[in-house]
């Protein structure tokens, strides 16, 4: 009977979990191209896409149909196994570490019965997570080797020394929070930031508790860029030695799904820097008379949105877009009539603070490629061997003696 009802909890709540989950996640990945053409084409005073549907909303879509439909080549001396394998493994992986993030506080009901707002509730969360992650670098130096190009080896080479030294010091910089949170569970470091000092300011780990956590989060989101593979970290890719890096003999949908990976493996580490130092799904303002009104910012987000989308839609240029982006207004001032209904408003406060504070640390990945340049190997490598591996050390040693000082 337990089985069956093991079976029945499955199929009821975890699988429509799953489909929902990744439904967002690609759509988001996709659109996640669009948002960084964008950004570092107006940093750049380009336009960025643009013909393709308005402001370029459909280019996602034509770039997966000629993913889709271009010719697929593969290497004659390449190993064919390990070949198609890589991308598949660094796609999965990186999908996969999504499973234990917990997008919000309040557990929902499908088909009658109680769920979290995740997949999965794991007491030993960013362990699992840290495991997953680590595993990446197998599908880059895979393909790396099995492309049977020297090209894509030096890229796989470099891409798995970095990956691999970076991934010491992004698991010491969280240390210290795992320290005072007493916990792994990723919903209970959120929980453990609760609450506000001198009435006003928030106690996430990042300005707060014994031993406030902004240098783990600077040696946290560093190491993260890196381990990545973004610029200026980009070092595996370098088009002007290595043509593409490691991907350089991929084609077609196989070389689509290593950027999935990477965009994929942006979200994990924005979910988990705002889960670690910013608190998660915590609304920054205190919910108290004087600031009543931020309860209703998600509202006004949405409003505000809505308008702008009917304002610029009635001057565009095409008739498409005149049609199409006042419509889309329409539908975000309906939903934020529907979010500032009682019952709605308080359950869209996790979700909304969560995803805001994501959107912000996905901007500054795009921020830091449209304005950095890439670093040279020697630089990168004496950086986080040198530098970054020592401090996150340094900062778990005096996170310790803050916590012990203060239980005294």
């Amino acid at each position: 009977m337990n089985e069956f009802a093991a079976q029945h909890t499955i199929l009821v709540v975890v699988l429509p979990k799953v489909v929902v989950l990744l439904f967002v996640l690609l759509t988001a990945l996709a659109y996640l191209t669009w948002f960084e053409r964008k950004v570092v084409a107006h940093i750049q005073s380009r336009w960025g896409p643009y013909r393709v549907g308005p402001h370029g909303l459909l280019q996602p879509l034509a770039d997966g149909a000629k993913f889709l439909f271009k010719e697929d080549s593969t290497p004659a001396g390449a190993d064919k196994f390990a070949y198609f394998l890589a991308p598949f493994l660094a796609l999965s992986l990186a999908i996969t570490s999504i499973a234990v993030i917990p997008f919000g506080p309040k557990d929902f009901t499908i088909f009658g019965q109680l769920t979290p707002l995740s997949i999965t509730n794991l007491n030993i969360g960013l362990l699992v997570l840290f495991a997953i992650t680590s595993m990446s670098v197998y599908g880059v130096a895979l393909a790396g080797w099995s492309s049977n190009s020297k090209y894509s080896l030096l890229g796989g080479l470099r891409s798995s020394a970095q990956m691999v030294s970076y991934e010491l010091a992004l698991t010491m910089s969280v240390v210290g929070v795992i320290l005072m949170a007493g916990t792994f569970n990723l919903g209970e470091i959120v929980t453990a930031q609760q609450g506000f000092q001198w009435g006003f300011l928030p106690r996430w780990n990042l300005i707060s508790g014994p031993m406030p956590q902004i240098l783990g989060f600077l040696l946290f989101f560093t190491a993260a860029v890196a381990e990545t593979n973004r610029a200026p970290f980009d070092l595996a890719e370098a088009e002007q030695e290595l043509v593409g890096g490691f991907h350089t003999e991929y084609s077609s949908f196989k070389f689509a799904m290593f950027f999935m990976a990477e965009y994929s493996s942006m979200i994990t580490v924005s979910c988990l820097a705002t889960i670690l130092f910013f608190g998660g799904w915590l609304s920054p303002f205190p919910q108290t008379p004087l600031f009543a009104w931020t309860h209703y910012i998600p509202t006004a987000a949405f409003a505000v949105a809505g308008l702008a989308l009917i304002i610029n839609g009635v001057r565009y240029i095409t008739v498409y877009g005149r049609v199409v982006l006042p419509t889309v207004g329409v539908v975000l001032c309906g939903l934020a009539v529907l979010i500032s209904l009682p019952g709605v408003v308080d359950i869209i406060q996790g979700p909304f603070w969560f995803l805001l504070k994501i959107t912000i640390f996905l901007f500054v990945y795009v921020w830091l490629r449209g304005t950095l340049p890439r670093l040279r190997y020697d630089q990168l490598m004496g950086f986080g061997w040198k530098v970054l591996l020592p401090v996150s050390i340094f900062n778990v040693v005096i996170t310790s003696l803050a916590i012990v000082l203060t239980q005294k």
